[in-house]
């Protein structure tokens, strides 16, 4: 049953022009457009392009992929009436609700993929097995995470307008407060402080930290995974809070 279901989720989501070419095709040509223009640079830690930007676009399509495809879904479920439908079906929650955790995932791998395909073959990015098995259970880890918080955030809207608006206005935020688009070093200071409140900054980080094989229990990488840690607890909170709203 939840294979057929997770076929089901997969095909409906490749139909969805509006999800794959925000999801899988923009970050993989800007990937590309980036690399041209900024290939020769060296980052932070004295990492190049492509050990910087390549978890960064990695993270960047599993956000997209998880706040459009499993988030905003769910709104579109709730305000379409499929939530009161899917209450009615004989399909058990549990299977509806692993698929779509399943989609979001299998989508992201492909993104991560792709990502590090277009790595190793245009800016010569170094294979290393035990990096990429770190760095691909970290990658799950972030996703268990964005879906978390995308679960919660999504609770409070009761209109798809509303949702999709603040779906398009949160992701210009990511990408310039996240460090996806420059080094925020290089960015005003309001943007620096913004970036302070913006989990994904500090995820971007830490990824980047395990993608390179520099990750240590510095004060930086503890002042990101509390804060990380306090956004997953409050969006629980704030889960547990709305499910019981509904009851």
């Amino acid at each position: 049953m939840l294979a057929t279901q997770l076929k089901y989720d997969l095909l409906m989501f490749s139909r969805e022009i509006f999800y794959l070419v925000f999801a899988i095709v923009i970050p993989p040509i800007t990937y590309i457009f980036m690399g041209l223009l900024y290939g020769e640079m060296t980052y932070d830690h004295g990492l190049n392009y492509a050990q910087s930007y390549t978890p960064s676009f990695i993270l960047l399509i599993t956000f997209t992929v998880v706040f459009f495809a499993f988030g905003f879904d769910q709104v579109t479920h709730r305000t379409t009436g499929v939530e009161k439908r899917i209450r009615l079906s004989p399909v058990p929650k549990n299977i509806l609700l692993t698929s779509s955790i399943l989609r979001a995932i299998i989508i992201t791998t492909i993104g991560y993929l792709m990502i590090f395909g277009i790595g190793l073959v245009m800016y010569d990015l170094s294979f290393d097995l035990m990096n990429v098995l770190a760095s691909y259970g970290f990658f799950i880890l972030m996703n268990v995470a964005l879906l978390i918080m995308a679960d919660a955030i999504y609770s409070f809207f009761k209109n798809m307008n509303s949702a999709l608006v603040f779906s398009i206005v949160i992701m210009q935020v990511v990408i310039f407060t996240g460090g996806f688009a420059q080094p925020i070093n290089l960015m005003p200071k309001f943007v620096q402080v913004i970036a302070e409140l913006n989990p994904l900054y500090h995820m971007n980080n830490m990824f980047k930290a395990v993608w390179n094989g520099q990750l240590s229990l510095s004060n930086e990488a503890l002042i990101s995974l509390s804060y990380i840690g306090g956004i997953l607890i409050i969006s629980i909170l704030v889960i547990r809070f709305m499910h019981k709203r509904k009851i």
